[in-house]
């Protein structure tokens, strides 16, 4: 395969310029080689670890579970107890964040069951949002915003 600028790797693995210069910088991608004139120069290689973290980046992992997951890849006759266990532990991210989703759901159903439409000064949803005793996101840690 004839190597590919920045902006083909770009396109092929449907990632942004500055996300690769970013995942270079911290340490994701490896140093790419670079032609006489000192255009960074990438192969089909880059492109699989590219759409790699792209992917794991959509299933939720963070940066240092990808770099150990990219990691791991380096000796593919390993046993994969590592793996399953950095994917049990986003599973468990994924079943936490669920569990809050519900809470502000059941929350926001409350908030304007409550709500009796009229005038924003008496608005029971207003209310509510000002009121956090009866919050049922109070009980559980925290949403982070989206």
């Amino acid at each position: 395969m004839k190597p590919m600028t920045i902006g083909r790797l770009s396109s092929a693995a449907k990632v942004k310029v500055t996300t690769i210069r970013y995942y270079e910088s911290i340490g994701l991608m490896g140093t790419p080689d670079r032609s006489a004139s000192g255009q960074r120069l990438y192969g089909s290689v880059d492109v699989e670890r590219l759409s790699f973290v792209r992917h794991a980046r959509e299933l939720g992992f963070s940066m240092d579970a990808i770099k150990d997951l990219i990691g791991l890849q380096t000796e593919p006759d390993q046993d994969c107890s590592a793996v399953d266990t950095i994917a049990q532990k986003q599973l468990a991210e994924v079943q936490k964040r669920l569990a809050q989703l519900e809470a502000l759901e059941r929350e926001l159903k409350r908030m304007i069951e409550n709500c009796r439409g009229g005038k924003v000064g008496g608005c029971q949803v207003m209310a509510a949002i000002n009121d956090h005793s009866e919050c049922e996101t109070d009980k559980h840690e925290r949403l982070k915003p989206l």
